[in-house]
């Protein structure tokens, strides 16, 4: 692509979010403002921040990808991703925004009283944190390369300096502005191209087989069943243990405006997959070529050219680079604005000082790790992290607001058991490599044995733990689950 045209949409979005960040930073004052942003952010705000930093790289480029690969397989990803946010409206959002807590560890400290559980948390939240930024430095370097003759470190380094600088000068009050402009970005960039695309499709004599879109040898019924089911299991309660999934429902006035958040997150977040599940279904039937790992994932960034000849076809493609960049900068600013709350508050004692130096800090240590290793499919990286936090952080956040037995040993130990089984199964099967199996599925897909696990531990340990709960167990349950407008009697 030889066009000047990407690189001044890339230019445009970089200055507006530029902008829009210095505005964040001109009303950000106090020290609520930078970590919850003085919990003044209405549903449908809220909401479109969310689905700003929800939507990243692994969906705007990789799901059109993965669905040119594998077809109707691809489907469980977005199935996943969307229901999760349905067990966070049902089991979580309400309860945490009552908590008054910052960040998921003062969340674990104020239910279990624990400095170390609160240690044990942090660590697992930058881990999680690292691991969801690093392939959105890896697709800005695809992408990157894909538009300009240049070296793929110039993409990565430049979404991590953007990120840094806005997150660093103006909180989460500023990101917020950022990550609500960047969805509707991404979504008018992905759906204006998907409608031309059909309209230049419906105009052509295509004789469509239904095998060539759905194969057969791809679809969910033939799809192994152990597999599919732990995917579906790690996408649903891993969203719970995403960090910066759930300080957003931190920046909420109330618990009742947390979950209409929820409910409106949902609904963005399905049409978005809608269109770019479609952008894969066409590329099925006019780019079978791009179906190679690798290139899959550029899908998005190429067809409109191919199929809208001249100047229409490069402002398409333009826009959807544009809104590829705004997924790298959308998610990565919720990330690293929520990694540098926890060590802010952590280390630091929370100061906004301390706040702007760990933004820097929590943008590097991931940049570092993907200038030095070799980007894998884009949604399957995401996924993997979403095993991670499902097995790590879920069952002790889920107790923790449902179950009043729960103690400080036990979810340190189910913390411990949950992050370690995931650990050491992804690290096996990357060093074996693919291959095929029930051994290989269960370590290549543990959602299934490690969460039962881990939270088998958390329940063992709490019971047999002779101390008990703290003693202000069920004042603190009562306020997660009374709701703010009821009488306190």
């Amino acid at each position: 692509m030889t066009s000047a045209l990407p690189l001044v949409a890339v230019g445009l979005l970089l200055l507006a979010t530029g902008l829009i960040g210095f505005y964040g930073l001109r009303i950000s004052r106090t020290t609520s403002d930078f970590f919850v942003a003085s919990r003044t952010v209405q549903p449908v705000w809220n909401a479109s921040a969310i689905s700003g930093e929800y939507l990243s790289a692994g969906t705007f480029l990789g799901l059109s990808g993965l669905v040119l690969l594998s077809g109707a397989e691809a489907f469980w990803f977005p199935v996943g991703y969307a229901a999760g946010y349905l067990l966070v409206l049902l089991f979580v959002a309400g309860p945490l925004r009552r908590s008054g807590a910052y960040t998921i560890p003062d969340f674990v400290q104020a239910r279990l009283d624990s400095l170390a559980a609160r240690r044990v948390t942090s660590v697992l939240v930058l881990v999680i944190g690292w691991l969801y930024v690093v392939p959105q430095l890896h697709g800005a370097a695809l992408v990157i390369t894909t538009v300009a003759p240049v070296p793929p470190w110039v993409g990565s380094v430049g979404v991590a300096a953007v990120v840094s600088a806005v997150v660093a000068a103006g909180g989460m009050r500023s990101v917020t502005f950022v990550q609500a402009f960047q969805f509707w970005v991404k979504l008018t960039a992905l759906a204006i191209p998907v409608v031309f695309l059909l309209v230049v499709l419906g105009g052509q004599d295509l004789a469509l087989d239904p095998a060539q879109v759905f194969p057969p040898e791809a679809g969910p019924r033939s799809y192994d069943t152990y597999t599919t089911v732990s995917l579906l299991l790690a996408l649903l309660l891993g969203t719970i243990g995403l960090p910066h999934v759930l300080v957003r429902f931190y920046t909420s006035p109330d618990g009742v405006s947390a979950r209409w958040t929820t409910v409106v997150v949902i609904v963005m977040i399905s049409v978005f997959y809608m269109v770019s599940s479609t952008m894969g279904l066409v590329a099925r039937v006019v780019a079978p070529d791009l179906a190679e790992p690798g290139v899959a994932d550029t899908v998005a960034l190429v067809l409109p050219a191919r199929l809208v000849p001249g100047l229409g076809g490069e402002l398409l493609s333009a826009l959807v680079i544009a809104g590829a960049f705004a997924a790298f900068l959308g998610t990565s600013s919720g990330l690293v604005v929520s990694l540098a709350g926890v060590v802010s508050q952590d280390l630091f004692g929370g100061t906004v000082r301390s706040f702007r130096w760990s933004a820097v800090a929590c943008t590097i240590v991931p940049l570092a790790f993907a200038l030095v290793t070799i980007p894998q499919g884009l949604v399957t990286s995401v996924g993997t992290v979403f095993v991670f936090a499902a097995s790590a952080l879920s069952p002790t956040i889920l107790l923790g607001v449902w179950w009043r037995r729960l103690t400080a040993r036990g979810a340190i130990a189910g913390m411990v058991v949950g992050s370690a089984l995931c650990a050491v199964a992804l690290l096996v099967t990357s060093a074996l490599g693919p291959g095929d199996g029930l051994a290989r599925s269960l370590l290549a897909q543990p959602a299934a044995w490690t969460i039962p696990l881990a939270t088998a531990t958390t329940v063992v340990v709490s019971l047999r733990d002779r101390r008990g709960p703290q003693p202000r167990t069920d004042r603190f349950l009562r306020r997660l689950h009374v709701p703010e407008r009821a009488p306190d009697r």
